[in-house]
């Protein structure tokens, strides 16, 4: 308490009292001082008690508001178990990681089996307030995971939200049919969803005040309503974030059991500072990766073998050293960093071995050219298939997949080998990680885009997701969750020998893994190919899912309409930086067209894909100018937080990425209306004077710093304004 304008006669008796009441203070502050252990940064502290330990506390810092965090429940033999520990001993020094955060490592024993211990992972950045943590559990005994009801019983952790009236649950992995995409969708939560025990799935669970905002998130991925934990309501206003299905199977040994990742993070102010802080956690501190942060260019041949096919041809119709070498070069004299090969690269999957009849020298070529024009070469991959021909098929047969002991036929992968698909939750995951380095190796590419993952896969007994032992479903509710974990360990194991692996996990359909934050820690989302399919609109009988041409796809058209569904998976940059979801806009002439391609792409998706070997040299000219000016402000676009005036295909619909810090960035303009008009937008931050901007645009800047740009339109376009670029 710090008494204010208070004046006090100073005598010897209240000298006197004054000294006790500051010694009086010493003792308490200090008795508490000394039975707790603190660790933490500028932002935050973490603390708990020195014995009996059975949860931990989360402050930030300097403001002091905190959060206490209870211990996990495990059931084991049959009975709830409580994680109250003894004590919590560091059991290493420290360690500061390549990003900057500082891992710290505890581990304390189980009052109530002393065989049993608890080790606590902490991981703090420097300057950021959001921390990450997780649990994992040695034994010395025998002891073994249960579910005495059938049904998963852990509690990971709980909380209190009683001095939180706000409350809102953040889901990330959402498919929306309309725009064929994940969406983020955050609902707010009312008295009566605790008052009626509500369940929610998250993964990331907001609460806060008039003054303080916070977060507790889990890193896992899965399309809602496809649930593995839940947030559980209580009346009390108590949380608490229990396993659902799948989390481990009945009979698992305790000792190496590790849960998830979690995350708790807080701030004084509003959602939109939380929400800022946790973007910039996302783009700096959750990843050792920092490849994977930076804004490139990417060129997609999928869009290009689509249309050999539609055109009648195959997907690989155009797939050899020849064709390639020349979209290499034009996509160099686009601006593009980073050549990505589609299906048609390899002989055949499992092995992943270059195919050489297409590509004689292994790539050596393509890779030379691209290293020279300073571009990264990228691959596609099918991680769960594998060639009847293929070594990695024949070493691992015991790791078929399978459902109720079927398996799947073997099937043409895009016109190469007959392949079956393989459990990843199995030892197969590390021969697809190995497959991975050893042509990271012999290539140098670096990049790895990972395509098809369901998690509706495999119940076979003997893999890492259950026992003969366990019911089908619950192998296979296993297999489910760790699916999106054991792709983790695949990237992990890759990282460690390439800290500058690169990874895109596709989620563009709606049985796919689904967007989470797990697969963030290492790689991005690949979010939408073309958008939706003429059966989504009931264009065609819903019977009926390609068209006489063989396109499905109703967006692959110049114009303004692709980019109204493709822009949409912007709504994630709130959260998580726009430069982490890959999605591709098309190249194809007329000017406008292009131009509303490229001023969608510069907001942070910075991806093409399309036939750029039939883009006029105007256009190519175009896209290498206006690249050329994203990239003198593309660090600053991603880091900046989105602001945005109209929904997506409203007009105006403007876009402002902006660094409050540099003042550089840039605001997009779209006008969708085909009639002449003019919009007059002013900057929420403040701008430099070095300022570019395409025809039909004046921008004057104010005394605050402010920019106040007009932008007049004849007919559907776009405008870009970057500040900061020199011309």
């Amino acid at each position: 308490m710090i008494l204010k304008n208070k004046k006090t006669h100073i005598n010897k008796k209240n000298i006197i009292s004054n000294l006790w009441y500051i010694l009086f203070l010493f003792f308490v502050v200090g008795c508490e001082s000394l039975n707790q252990e603190k660790i933490g940064s500028e932002s935050v502290h973490i603390s708990w008690s020195l014995s009996s330990i059975g949860s931990w506390t989360y402050t930030i810092q300097p403001e002091g508001e905190s959060i206490e965090v209870q211990l996990p429940v495990f059931e084991i033999d049959g009975q709830e178990t409580p994680m109250v520990l003894s004590g919590l001993n560091e059991i290493k020094k420290p360690v500061l990681l390549r990003n900057g955060v500082t891992e710290y490592v505890y581990e304390g024993a189980v009052l109530s089996d002393t065989t049993l211990r608890l080790r606590i992972n902490f991981r703090i950045a420097p300057d950021n307030p959001v921390v990450r943590f997780s649990y994992s559990l040695k034994a010395s005994g025998t002891q073994r995971l249960t579910k005495e009801t059938g049904k998963d019983n852990f509690s990971y952790l709980a909380y209190s939200m009683k001095d939180f009236p706000r409350a809102n649950e953040l889901r990330l992995g959402v498919f929306n049919e309309r725009i064929h995409s994940c969406r983020p969708v955050e609902t707010s939560l009312d008295q009566k969803d605790f008052a009626h025990s509500s369940a929610v799935m998250g993964p990331v669970l907001l609460g806060g005040d008039d003054q303080f905002s916070f977060l507790v998130a889990y890193e896992h991925g899965s399309m809602y309503p496809n649930a593995f934990l839940e947030y559980c309501l209580n009346p009390s206003r108590t949380v608490e974030l229990r396993s659902v299905n799948g989390n481990y199977y009945d009979g698992q040994p305790v000792d190496g059991y590790s849960t998830l990742w979690f995350e708790i993070g807080g701030v004084q102010g509003n959602e939109d500072i939380l929400a800022a802080r946790y973007r910039d956690f996302m783009l700096k501190y959750l990843t050792q990766n920092t490849e994977s942060r930076k804004p490139y260019i990417y060129y997609n041949t999928w869009g290009r073998q689509e249309r050999d096919k539609w055109a009648g041809g195959q997907y690989q119709t155009n797939m050899d050293l020849e064709w390639t070498l020349k979209e290499v070069d034009r996509a160099h004299e686009m601006g593009v960093d980073v050549y990505v090969i589609d299906v048609g690269w390899f002989a055949g999957t499992g092995d992943w071995k270059v195919n050489l009849k297409k590509y004689p020298d292994g790539l050596k070529q393509i890779q030379q050219k691209a290293e020279g024009y300073g571009m990264k070469l990228g691959v596609w991959f099918d991680p769960a298939m594998a060639s009847l021909l293929s070594q990695a098929y024949a070493r691992n047969k015991n790791c078929l997949m399978a459902k109720d002991g079927n398996f799947p036929a073997p099937e043409l992968v895009y016109e190469t080998e007959e392949s079956v698909p393989m459990c990843l939750v199995s030892p197969y995951w590390e021969t697809f990680a190995d497959a991975i380095i050893q042509l990271a190796g012999e290539t140098g590419i670096r990049n790895f885009y990972l395509d098809g993952m369901s998690q509706q896969g495999c119940n076979e007994p003997g893999h890492f997701h259950g026992t003969s032992a366990n019911s089908p479903e619950e192998r296979h509710l296993s297999y489910s969750f760790l699916l999106p974990v054991y792709l983790a360990k695949v990237m992990e194991k890759v990282s460690s020998v390439y800290p500058d692996a690169v990874f895109d996990i596709d989620v563009t359909e709606s049985v796919r893994i689904g967007v989470g934050i797990q697969f963030l820690e290492y790689s991005r989302y690949f979010a939408i190919n073309n958008g939706p399919y003429f059966h989504n609109y009931d264009i065609c009988p819903r019977r009926q899912s390609v068209l006489p041409n063989g396109n499905r796809n109703i967006f692959v058209y110049p114009g303004p309409a692709r980019g109204w569904f493709i822009r949409q998976t912007l709504e994630y940059d709130k959260w998580i930086p726009s430069t982490l979801f890959l999605a591709n806009y098309q190249p194809d002439d007329p000017r406008d067209s292009q131009m509303i391609n490229l001023a969608s792409m510069v907001l942070g998706q910075n991806g093409i894909w399309g036939e750029i070997l039939k883009t006029s040299p105007e256009g190519v000219a175009l896209f290498n100018d206006v690249i050329g000016k994203y990239k003198q402000v593309r660090d600053d676009i991603a880091r900046a937080n989105p602001v945005r005036t109209g929904d997506f295909g409203d007009s105006p619909e403007i876009h402002e990425k902006i660094d409050p810090q540099t003042g550089k960035g840039v605001v997009v303009i779209f006008a969708n209306l085909n009639c002449k008009s003019t919009y007059t937008y002013i900057t929420k931050n403040r701008v430099v004077n070095d300022i570019w901007h395409n025809e039909g645009v004046v921008v004057e800047r104010g005394k605050d710093g402010l920019a106040v740009i007009k932008a007049d339109f004849e007919y559907p376009s776009a405008k870009m304004i970057f500040f900061g670029v020199s011309n």
